[in-house]
């Protein structure tokens, strides 16, 4: 399969200032920077570093919102108290993001805390996870699963050499066991699997066209009736 490179030219510019400004380091304003430039929507987000930028954020992107603390010494910050939903208030974004800030330090007591990102809340919907790695062996790898807090727990995930063909981001979709689930499960509305299937394309053509990346995750990717939107989204770059 050819991959047309040309599509990942906006993202070669976002990993070229990465790599030059941030060190490599890829806080979760880039990396959802990454993934809206290749076509994956996102809610609205803003990187801030004191409260009164969080609350002027805030007011801009409109309530509630998510707060999540940035550090790169955290892969799951939900582990450590780092993530705050549902925040309706200029009060309660002041109050919260105080809370993350000690939780982090709590748990985490010499992590680099680059600041809060303040995400406007995606409405509920069914969660997935689709990553991308560059393996020493095999090369370049996609994978798709259930997704959310508990992708560890199910492991219920397919794989595949990237990069992948739309039928076989389908037949990836359809191999896991919560497949019910998104295609209507006793009753329920089938789930925008077309776009899924898109996404897993995409994913696995940037894991396979970029030499930078390392690693890429979306995780949740959240799922509709119509269409999808990432609210999270973890890239590692290669040192």
């Amino acid at each position: 399969m050819v991959v047309n490179t040309e599509k990942f030219k906006e993202t070669e510019k976002i990993i070229k200032n990465i790599l030059i400004r941030e060190n490599g380091t890829v806080l979760p304003d880039k990396a959802l920077d990454i993934i809206k430039s290749i076509g994956i929507r996102t809610p609205a987000y803003v990187l801030v570093k004191t409260v009164k930028e969080a609350i002027e954020a805030s007011k801009a992107i409109g309530f509630p919102v998510v707060l999540k603390i940035a550090s790169p010494d955290v892969l799951h910050k939900s582990d450590v108290g780092g993530v705050v939903i549902d925040v309706k208030s200029e009060e309660e974004v002041a109050e919260n993001y105080h809370k993350v800030m000690d939780n982090l330090a709590g748990v985490v007591s010499d992590a680099r805390i680059k600041g809060v990102l303040v995400q406007k809340q995606a409405q509920q919907a069914t969660q997935v996870i689709i990553g991308g790695i560059m393996d020493e062996q095999f090369g370049p790898a996609v994978m798709f699963g259930l997704g959310g807090v508990f992708v560890e727990l199910f492991k219920d995930v397919s794989f595949r050499i990237a990069p992948v063909t739309e039928t076989e981001a389908l037949e990836m979709i359809k191999e896991i066991k919560g497949y019910p689930i998104l295609s209507g499960y006793r009753g329920a509305k089938m789930l925008d699997i077309p776009q899924l299937t898109k996404a897993i394309v995409t994913i696995s053509e940037l894991i396979s066209s970029l030499d930078e990346i390392k690693e890429v995750e979306l995780n949740p990717l959240l799922v509709y009736e119509k269409g999808i939107t990432t609210v999270d989204a973890r890239i590692i770059l290669e040192s």
